[in-house]
């Protein structure tokens, strides 16, 4: 399984975007998808989950403004996200789990000025 993460950019306080995430191969349905973040200097944090009957997670730090979901018919899990603050600035990853077996896409940086 390849992952292919897109659609980060600058955007400004209060504003929003949508990361894509684009996975290869016929398993797509199966796996657990999250997206991490990980600010400069700083640990990759989780910071939204959905699994493969489509259940969502999310941390406090983004409840309410971001929203994962996943189209299976086109192997993409999306994030959404809104009302970014400046501390949302890092790079964002995409994750992908089967059978204990992790998939990460490349990152995509989002920054958030103020």
């Amino acid at each position: 399984v390849q992952l292919q993460a897109s659609g980060g950019g600058l955007v400004q306080a209060g504003g929003s975007l949508r990361l894509s995430c684009a996975a290869s191969g016929s398993i797509f349905s199966r796996l657990r998808m999250e997206w991490y973040r990980q600010p400069p200097g700083e640990q990759r944090d989780l910071v939204a989950t959905i699994t493969a009957g489509g259940t969502t997670t999310y941390p406090d730090s983004v409840k309410g403004r971001f929203t994962i979901s996943r189209d299976n018919a086109k192997n993409t899990v999306y994030l959404q996200m809104n009302s970014l603050k400046p501390e949302d600035t890092a790079v964002y990853y995409c994750r992908g789990t089967v059978w204990s077996l992790n998939y990460w896409g490349q990152g995509t940086q989002v920054t958030v000025s103020s």
